[in-house]
């Protein structure tokens, strides 16, 4: 492989609805009802709906921060970039260092239910073999590693071939539901509202597991920079693309409520939706939403990669990780040498996964300690996304509530969902979560004391950025270039 530390990642390769179907796999909804509903159930039963919903409305927040704090800074490393050059830099690095955090460790998460539904489909007994779901999670993962190092034209045109059949099973069984006859429970109102939560720790733990669904649209924030009109295209991408996923964690959460009992739901584990498949559609159904679980854990796996990816190109590129890390290939225009490190990582702990337990017991843990860190990087880009934009917030009531009051809200109820969840967590859990985000001390404090600029930012402000929009520096060579679209 050849490559040039001076070039950038390649524009304008993808377009609205590309990115729009980015977002949607990011969140990965087959995945994140099949790994993660038994997890939520048992953590707050009927209140999943609930759940879902409450986290749905500072999530949105979420959203508007990143895209507006997207229009005024382009930048691969979205939130490590945002909030190094509106709160502080330290910050900043542990807000990308959190996200490069969080989605490794989804490498294992994420690649041992793609194994065990992929067993599943063979045999049904395999699935829970954690040995055989991990190599076959680990093949799974090699796969996507070498459709993102062939460039984003080729993960996009996969990602619309995956998540398509997907969504079109996912729609398919919605109908299926509608029309089935039978019941574990009576459709009650009350799982929207807070009646079945326990206290308020219980609601925190539950919303906690919540913000995992929704987990990954902010993939389109760091394809930002390959991404055709990218200051208008990555932020409407992400509001669609968690629209459309909240509706189907809506709908098939209440499906799950009513049509299964909360022994079958603990029961199929990390393969609920196989459970309700079979019920809804007795001998096909289970293994087609099999097929559903197995493309959208297989999806969320490469724009998972891609975000950690991008994350790690741009601290090699601003020289707060090794330099290397911001190479990109001559021909495929990635981010080769981020993308090799990134699979290097991720079969040494598939190896350690293999020892550690069950997969039911290893996504459990993984999802809480993902929560965490996401809890942590969002809630700091909702509060940049305030800080970046103050001079503005009290020009109009639309600036005032979609810039101020919405981020902010989702920006505290981030936070308040870390700090009230920590007591009820596993401590593998916390252990993971927390000392992923303190291992992220060493790096900072190395590069920092080696001089980086990023360390010295020139501030982002939202009304100086939007009256002059100039050509982005290519922070490596020096040169000035549309191509390498950062403002660093």
């Amino acid at each position: 492989m050849t490559s040039n530390s001076g070039r950038g990642l390649q524009p304008n390769v993808l377009g609205t609805f590309d990115t729009i179907v980015m977002a949607v796999a990011g969140s990965a909804p087959a995945y994140s009802l099949a790994a993660t509903t038994a997890v939520l159930t048992g953590a707050v039963g009927l209140a999943s709906p609930a759940a879902l919903l409450y986290c749905a409305i500072p999530m949105f927040g979420i959203v508007l921060a990143f895209s507006r704090l997207g229009r005024i800074d382009v930048n691969a490393g979205a939130s490590y970039s945002w909030v190094g050059r509106t709160l502080h830099p330290f910050l900043g690095f542990l807000s990308g260092w959190a996200l490069v955090v969080s989605a490794t460790i989804f490498m294992v998460a994420g690649s041992l239910p793609a194994g065990a539904m992929t067993l599943a489909l063979v045999d049904p007994s395999l699935a829970d073999n954690t040995v055989l779901a991990t190599a076959v999670g680990a093949c799974w993962f090699l796969v996507m590693l070498l459709v993102v190092l062939g460039g984003a034209r080729l993960t996009v045109r996969a990602q619309l071939l995956m998540s398509g059949v997907e969504l079109a099973l996912l729609l398919l069984f919605l109908l299926g539901a509608l029309l089935h006859n039978g019941a574990a429970h009576a459709f009650d109102w009350s799982w929207l509202g807070f009646g079945h939560f326990d206290g308020a720790s219980g609601f925190a733990s539950g919303a906690l597991i919540a913000a995992f669904y929704y987990w990954g649209w902010d993939v389109t924030s760091n394809l930002s920079e390959e991404t055709r009109n990218s200051r208008r295209t990555a932020g409407l991408a992400a509001l669609v693309g968690v629209g459309v996923v909240f509706l189907l964690f809506e709908a098939f959460t209440i499906a799950v409520n009513i049509i299964l009992t909360s022994e079958q739901i603990q029961a199929g584990s990390g393969n609920v939706l196989g459970v309700l498949g079979d019920a809804i559609w007795p001998g096909v159904g289970g293994k087609l939403l099999i097929v559903a679980v197995m493309l959208s854990t297989v999806a969320t796996l490469e724009t998972t990669l891609i975000q950690v990816t991008r994350s790690l190109f741009a601290m090699g590129r601003d020289r707060t990780m090794p330099a290397a890390l911001g190479a990109v290939h001559r021909r495929w225009n990635t981010p080769w040498v981020a993308i090799a490190v990134v699979g290097a990582v991720a079969l040494a702990m598939f190896a350690a996964a293999t020892a550690l337990g069950s997969v039911g017991v290893i996504i459990s843990d993984a999802v809480s300690a993902i929560s965490l860190q996401i809890a942590v990087y969002y809630g700091l880009a909702g509060i940049a996304a305030v800080v970046a934009y103050r001079k503005m917030l009290l020009t109009s009531v639309a600036n005032f509530l979609l810039g101020g009051v919405w981020p902010l809200l989702g920006a505290v109820f981030m936070f308040w969902t870390f700090f009230a969840s920590l007591g009820e967590l596993s401590r593998a859990a916390v252990a993971i979560g927390l000392g992923g985000l303190a291992a992220g001390l060493v790096p900072m404090i190395w590069y920092w004391r080696r001089g980086s600029a990023y360390y010295r930012p020139a501030k982002l402000d939202a009304v100086r950025a939007i009256e002059v929009e100039t050509p982005y520096p290519d922070s490596v060579s020096g040169r000035r270039t549309d191509a390498m679209a950062t403002d660093f």
